[in-house]
C-alpha cells in the first residue's frame, strides 16, 4: 500500500540564517589585540630617520602616518586609543619617540602639541572614515579616505602642533604657522599611503571597522 503525500517524510530546505555566512561581532579580545598592534606601528614607523626641517626643532616623520592608518583601520575609538596608547608609553619613558626619546621631558619641546594631539586625531579621522566606509560608494573609497586623514591632520594636528610650538618656542602663532606650513606637502603624501593602504584592508576584511 502506498504512503500518501502527508505521511512521507519531508525534507526542510537549510533556513537563509543557516547559510548565510555571519560577520564576525564585537570581540573584545581582538580589538585589545588591534589596539596594541597599531600602537606598535606607530612606533615603529617613529624609527624611521627624521628628516629634520628649519631651524625650530620639529623634523618630518612618519609617526603620522600610523596615526592615521589608526583612524583610518580601526576606526574613532579603537583608533584614538592605538594612538593614546603610543603616547602614554612614549610619556612613561620608552624611548618610542622619533629620535629614539621618552619621558615627560618632550612636552617641554617643539614637538609637543603634535605628539598630544595624536589621540584626537586618530579619533576625528576615525569618525569620518567610519561614515565613508558606511555611505559612501566603493569606487570613491580611496579619495574620501584620503579626505578622511587629511581632515585630522588639518583639523587637529596642525593647529595643536602649532599652538604647541608658539608655547615651547616662545613665538608668534602667526611664527609658529610659518614653521608648520614645511609639513604640509608630506602630509598630503601620508594620506595618501594611508587612505590606500586603509582601502586595501577594509577590501579584504571589512568587518575589522563596520560591523553588522
Amino acid at each position: 500500500m502506498s504512503h500518501s503525500a502527508a505521511e512521507s517524510p519531508s525534507v526542510e530546505p537549510p533556513s537563509v540564517e543557516s547559510t548565510a555566512p555571519r560577520r564576525p561581532g564585537r570581540n573584545t579580545a581582538q580589538d585589545i589585540a588591534l589596539i596594541g598592534v597599531f600602537a606598535a606601528l606607530i612606533a615603529v614607523l617613529a624609527f624611521a630617520p627624521p628628516i629634520p626641517v628649519g631651524n625650530f626643532g620639529v623634523p618630518i616623520t612618519l609617526q603620522t602616518l600610523g596615526v592615521s592608518l589608526a583612524g583610518l583601520v580601526l576606526g574613532p575609538w579603537r583608533g584614538a586609543a592605538a594612538a593614546g596608547l603610543y603616547v602614554a608609553l612614549g610619556l612613561l619613558g620608552l624611548p618610542i619617540f622619533a629620535g629614539f626619546v621618552g619621558g615627560f621631558g618632550v612636552l617641554a619641546g617643539p614637538s609637543a602639541g603634535y605628539l598630544l594631539a595624536f589621540p584626537l586625531m586618530a579619533l576625528v579621522t576615525g569618525f569620518i572614515a567610519r561614515a565613508v566606509l558606511r555611505r559612501g560608494p566603493v569606487r570613491w573609497r580611496v579619495p574620501l579616505l584620503f579626505l578622511a586623514a587629511i581632515a585630522g591632520s588639518i583639523l587637529v594636528n596642525h593647529p595643536m602642533g602649532i599652538l604647541g610650538m608658539s608655547i615651547n618656542l616662545q613665538v608668534t602663532l602667526g611664527e609658529a604657522f610659518l614653521f608648520d606650513v614645511v609639513f604640509w606637502p608630506g602630509d598630503i603624501v601620508k594620506s595618501l599611503v594611508a587612505a590606500g593602504a586603509a582601502a586595501l584592508v577594509h577590501r579584504a576584511a571589512p568587518w575589522i571597522l563596520v560591523r553588522g
